[in-house]
């Protein structure tokens, strides 16, 4: 496959592991966004360390200022966009699939109930926190995108090829489902 595919959906709903089976299947190179993003990050002072750093004290000040200032959003959509264009690799992005048609789109969804689960099990914080956690990142993300992209994220999957509902299944069941629906794509 030479066509890139792009991997969106809430938090902790396995993206990037659906995205690094993907990529393996099909000999593609794998780009996190949030790896990206944090780069950037990076660039800027602060100290984006471990999976987990989006929930941290300094990951939510760095949705912050990403909140009032979009341009980290607008110059990391910017480099992703070009990858895809590319082709060949396997992106998770939030915001790509409404930025580009170049590349065959998934979403993964999941109830926040999940999203907390996983991310407890993933992070190891507690269960109220996780879902505190789970919902603020999706709920704040959401109004971001909407009022600098205008697209509504989690409520509009009209630009996705796959939408895959993964609540109640493991990460075989759900690549297994990606799989078969990639491999009937033109």
């Amino acid at each position: 496959m030479s066509r890139s595919i792009v991997i969106s959906g809430p938090p902790a709903v396995g993206k990037s592991t659906v995205a690094r089976s993907l990529a393996e299947r099909y000999g593609l190179r794998l780009v996190s966004g949030g790896d990206v993003l944090k780069e950037m990050a990076r660039e800027r002072g602060f100290d984006p360390a471990g999976e987990d750093w989006w929930d941290t004290p300094q990951g939510m000040k760095f949705l912050s200022v990403r909140e009032n200032d979009f341009s980290f959003d607008r110059e990391m959509d910017t480099r992703l966009v070009e990858m895809c264009g590319h082709g060949g690799v396997v992106i998770t992005s939030y915001t790509l699939p409404w930025l580009t048609s170049s590349a065959v789109r998934v979403w993964l969804d999941c109830s926040q109930d999940v999203s907390a689960r996983r991310m407890q099990d993933r992070d190891g914080v507690n269960a109220k926190d996780a879902y505190r956690i789970a919902r603020d990142r999706y709920d704040r993300n959401m109004r971001l995108y909407e009022r600098h992209y205008g697209f509504k994220f989690g409520r509009d999957d009209s630009v996705f090829e796959i939408v895959v509902q993964t609540d109640g299944k493991d990460v075989g069941q759900v690549v297994s489902e990606v799989v078969a629906r990639l491999d009937g794509q033109p």
